[in-house]
């Protein structure tokens, strides 16, 4: 038994890459991991549901609310339910409209393959407050796998998410449009310029439709995306000093 009491976890999506790597890490802890995938049948729910402790759903934001129809019927009140989606505000709602039992939020803020030297962590998110103690559990779940875990608001995560997933993806596919309008640019890519196309080649080549997808479900891009263009008027307004400024924050605050 591991320190979280989180013994029989049931995971719908577990052949997808976050979903697999879950059960591989759940499973490693000594976990009874039950795994969920179409076609998702009542008599498979009902069957993984059983005794369950935790359900993480590991689908797609476009998939949620038709998967949770058909698992919340089978949820014992004690059972978590919990997600490992890139936006939290509606997913988390529709959550806890259709589940009076514990609810938790959490996001994995990496990928199935963790670059060396990153700290991998994990938002966390109590759906109501009387979800804090299923909250620190299973943080403590996700901590024995190895992950650095610390506790947020549906909110609060997704006005970040908003600018590290949203804005990132808006912000780079525009820079590189207007790029392609200048005649011969790629006689003049320099060092600097050719990183950048290697580090967006994989966001705007093949993840496209996810970025798009968790972009447009996230309440608060386009405030983010307003914002934004008013910071670039002060760039067209010769204001770089003060932009430069507030920029150098990443490097005097290194804590990330």
């Amino acid at each position: 038994m591991n320190a979280s009491g989180i013994n029989s976890i049931a995971i719908v999506g577990a052949s997808g890459q976050m979903g697999g790597l879950f059960s591989r890490d759940f499973a490693a802890l000594g976990c009874s991991v039950a795994r969920l995938d179409r076609p998702l049948t009542d008599e498979a729910i009902a069957l993984a549901l059983r005794g369950c402790d935790l359900l993480l759903l590991s689908v797609p934001v476009t998939a949620m609310d038709d998967v949770l129809n058909r698992v919340t019927p089978h949820l014992a009140p004690r059972t978590i339910l919990c997600d490992v989606g890139s936006v939290k505000v509606l997913p988390m709602k529709a959550m806890l409209d259709r589940f009076d039992g514990p609810v938790v939020g959490t996001h994995p803020l990496f990928g199935p393959v963790i670059p060396d030297g990153f700290t991998p962590r994990v938002a966390v998110v109590p759906g109501r407050e009387s979800d804090a103690e299923p909250a620190r559990r299973v943080s403590a779940l996700l901590k024995a796998c190895g992950y650095t875990c610390f506790d947020s608001t549906a909110e609060e995560h997704d006005r970040a998410m908003a600018i590290v997933q949203g804005l990132n993806f808006t912000s780079t596919v525009a820079f590189l449009a207007a790029a392609r309008d200048v005649d011969s640019i790629e006689n003049y890519v320099t060092p600097s310029f050719r990183r950048r196309l290697d580090s967006a080649r994989k966001m705007l080549t093949m993840d496209t439709e996810l970025f798009e997808v968790i972009s447009e479900a996230n309440p608060f891009l386009q405030e983010t995306n307003r914002k934004f263009m008013s910071y670039l008027s002060l760039a067209a307004g010769g204001d770089l000093d003060l932009l430069s400024d507030r920029a150098q924050w990443w490097w005097r605050n290194e804590s990330y």
